[in-house]
């Protein structure tokens, strides 16, 4: 690796969205089409590589709240009780937690963007933090506002939204009423934000397409001259 390709800066790619919205099919596949292309890249995964205090969380829901742990499957659904569970003193524990999460978040990014590669895609984000929040508050948007300024904004970040339905088909982990007002709160976001690239509930094939699409023209300023198939 050259002095120069190490010293450039790759750009940052976030996708965000309620659980069961596709994230991981819509990442393996810019993954794989940014490898056919010769893009370098690097995958953050948010939750296992940046939030904080994982041990601390997972307690709280499992012993206080008397949640399942693990990942729900159709065939294994399960009942998680934490970023569903609402509260004033879960509002002020989750504020506290996402400080420590976005300090960890800039420094992993930084790092990550002076790596070499030219892309750092980041599996969830700080945006997927936020939606938790009760975005109606004037002092939570002012929260969000004060720390969003701790991490670089993305590139280009994507919320992918979902029918709840089907998304809970997909990921049975939370209350079908919960996914509902959870992808209120990522619209809402998504405009406060301003600039976030909403993927709106299409065919599989379609939304790789349109992902695709929006990542090639904001790194080239052209479209993607290959076509995806499933």
């Amino acid at each position: 690796m050259t002095a120069r390709k190490q010293g450039k800066r790759a750009k940052l790619i976030s996708f965000s969205g309620i659980d069961g919205a596709g994230k991981s099919t819509q990442i393996a596949n810019l993954c794989s089409v940014l490898h056919e292309a010769g893009i370098t890249f690097q995958l953050i995964t948010f939750w296992d590589d940046v939030a904080t205090f994982k041990g601390v969380r997972e307690g709280v829901g499992h012993r206080i709240f008397k949640g399942d742990k693990g990942v729900g499957t159709p065939e294994a659904p399960i009942q998680r009780r934490d970023k569903n569970v609402q509260s004033p003193l879960m509002t002020l524990f989750r504020m506290g937690m996402y400080i420590f999460d976005a300090a960890a978040l800039r420094k992993i990014a930084k790092h990550a963007l002076r790596s070499g590669v030219d892309v750092v895609i980041f599996d969830r984000y700080l945006y997927d933090e936020l939606a938790n929040l009760n975005l109606k508050n004037a002092v939570t948007r002012l929260y969000l506002r004060e720390i969003l300024k701790l991490v670089p904004r993305p590139l280009v970040s994507f919320m992918l939204d979902a029918d709840p339905k089907q998304a809970f088909a997909r990921k049975p982990e939370y209350p079908l009423d919960f996914l509902y007002s959870n992808r209120k709160s990522y619209l809402t976001l998504s405009r406060i934000i301003g600039g976030m690239t909403v993927i709106r509930p299409a065919p599989i094939l379609q939304a790789k397409q349109e992902v695709v699409r929006h990542v090639f023209h904001a790194l080239l300023g052209r479209n993607s001259p290959i076509v995806e198939t499933e």
